[in-house]
């Protein structure tokens, strides 16, 4: 019983540390990392580069088109 409860602590505790906070990281970085996130964090990814696209300035918006054509042209 002991072992179960400290592998469910153990788990709670460093699960957070393996998923990626796409929040805390500049739209520069969003941008560069296109194509080349895990599949399991895709869905957080697409959702926080979604939210930054308005408020990206002229040279962002080039470089995010330019690796939207590129990522479509791979699939």
């Amino acid at each position: 019983m002991k072992k179960i409860l400290v592998t469910i602590l153990i788990t709670v505790f460093l699960s957070p540390l393996y998923a990626v906070d796409y929040s805390e990281m500049s739209t520069q970085e969003l941008i560069v990392i296109m194509g080349y996130v895990k599949k399991q964090n895709e869905e957080k990814f697409k959702k926080e580069l979604k939210e930054r696209v308005p408020t990206m300035n002229a040279k962002e918006k080039a470089k995010y088109q330019e690796n939207l054509k590129k990522m479509k042209n791979k699939k």
